[in-house]
């Protein structure tokens, strides 16, 4: 394959600033301008030309999940303050276990006004921003994982020179009581399967719009193998589809992963349809995986993977080298439900071993093909694909804990030796290190390299402490199941 000898994709060449893109956003149309210019003035007059009523301040949890706290502004200083500073809030019940003491709990949700979007499910005309969690001192709040993906997203790029951005593969299953089941329906041969052989096409699509219009980035969606037909009149039949994100810097694709939950469960309450996002919904069917797409960025351009000659290059190479030197401990982060190991090991397309490889889908880590014009150049950028999470992941801390894990590969000695001898492009598992088969196995391993996690304050030892309990709590969990 012809490729260009410079190194790197330009990023306007495969992200266009055009007006069809900023043109869905009705805040963007309402204002005429991108979002990083915009103030609290201008979301004071779209908020009067919307005829909106509500603020809602968003922000994650210690959960991993949505919060928000409500307002209705009384007057138009009212709104100027809520948007630009924000209000205090209870940090002992949002990070509970955390630290936060119940007498010294104060905390502040700060709005960051260039998240701002209309909600598309509100009936009272809200305005939405995400806010990051500050201090009664005006610091950011140690314990919040916004605060944490931050922190390591900086200290990865000051480290090693380039930006990381990713994009996550949401993969869920949609669940309806049907009629009679079509005779052409096939179980877990569902891959880009059409109406009317599909039930989920119509919310899929209208979660693309509303994402498009609250201001996430998305390269595409469509159904996926998954297909489990109910067994009794009482049971639901399940399919899969999934919703590809585009790449963003680290911070935002978290953020637009949760958002992408929070459209479609919003949505599936409308269709009267349930809606999962569980490693498993039934054993023996394909489950959903959460796999992430990886670029560095340098000076404004993704940097390439494959290089001339077929090479790695430098910025990919210490992607992998992290990814398989910390990916297992990073289940404490990415795989969070004992259904994790029951998709990993009931013989479907997920990895079974350390390894990488540029076409094999049981492999940890994946390099996939990229489009090219008809000269074989990259029409986009190329990636590192993590394949190991599902979609128990916490988005923040799995995020937080790559940055983290390319950092420390750093300092990891003959990259390139390394490399070779872990790869392998056959559908089969590599012999060598495999992947935990329980929660115990993820907990001595995050214990074990806890110090890569907390490196530089970014994880606080008390998150780790949790998610050991966490973990250790789940491992007796699943003994008692195998009884």
């Amino acid at each position: 394959m012809n490729r260009k000898t410079d190194s790197s994709v330009d990023r306007s060449a495969v992200e266009p600033d055009g007006g069809f893109v900023r043109g869905h956003s009705p805040l963007e149309r309402a204002l005429g301008k991108k979002r990083n210019l915009w103030t609290e003035h201008d979301l004071a007059r779209a908020y009067n030309e919307l005829d909106l009523r509500q603020i809602a301040l968003m922000h994650v949890g210690g959960d991993g999940t949505l919060k928000t706290l409500d307002f209705v502004p009384q007057n138009h200083d009212h709104f100027l303050r809520i948007v630009r500073f924000g209000e205090r809030a209870d940090g002992s019940s949002l990070f509970p276990g955390s630290g936060i003491s119940a007498g010294a709990s104060d905390i502040v949700l700060r709005p960051r006004i260039e998240t701002a979007f209309v909600d598309p499910f509100s009936t009272e005309g809200t305005l939405a921003l995400l806010c990051s969690h500050v201090t009664r001192a005006g610091e950011a709040l140690p314990q919040s994982a916004d605060t944490i993906l931050r922190k390591a997203y900086k200290l990865l790029s000051d480290g090693a020179g380039f930006e990381l951005h990713a994009l996550g593969e949401v993969e869920y299953f949609v669940g309806h009581r049907l009629g009679e089941s079509s005779d052409e329906r096939l179980e877990d041969r569902g891959y880009h399967a059409a109406a009317p052989f599909v039930f989920g096409q119509d919310l899929r699509r209208r979660a693309l719009a509303a994402l498009a219009e609250i201001g996430v980035p998305i390269k595409y969606g469509h159904s996926e193998v998954g297909f489990a037909a109910a067994r009794g009149e009482n049971e639901l039949t399940w399919e899969q589809h999934e919703i590809e994100l585009a790449l963003q810097p680290l911070p935002e694709a978290a953020d637009s992963v949760l958002l992408t939950q929070w459209v479609l469960r919003n949505l599936a309450r409308e269709f009267e349809m349930r809606i999962s996002f569980d490693p498993v919904v039934r054993r023996g069917h394909a489950g959903s995986g959460m796999h992430f797409h990886l670029a560095p960025m340098k000076k404004g351009a993704y940097q390439r993977v494959l290089v001339t000659g077929g090479g790695i290059g430098k910025e990919a190479e210490l992607l992998i080298a992290g990814l398989l030197h910390h990916g297992c401990s990073l289940m404490a982060f990415g795989n969070r439900k004992s259904s994790s190991f029951v998709r990993l090991f009931q013989g479907k397309e997920s990895p079974g071993s350390v390894t990488w490889g540029q076409f094999n889908r049981k492999a940890l880590v994946r390099l996939p093909v990229t489009t090219t014009d008809e000269s074989g150049n990259a029409v986009s950028p190329e990636t590192v694909e993590f394949r190991l999470p599902d979609g128990s992941t916490f988005p923040h801390l799995l995020l937080a804990g790559i940055a983290q894990a390319a950092r420390a590969g750093l300092a990891i000695k003959n990259r390139a030796e390394f490399l070779r001898d872990m790869r392998t492009d056959a559908m089969i598992p590599a012999a060598g290190q495999t992947i935990p088969k329980g929660s115990d196995a993820v907990a001595e391993l995050l214990e074990a390299e806890r110090l890569v996690y907390q490196a530089d304050g970014v994880f606080p030892a008390t998150l780790i402490d949790a998610e050991l309990t966490r973990l250790r709590t789940d491992a007796q969990n699943e003994r008692l199941q195998a009884l």
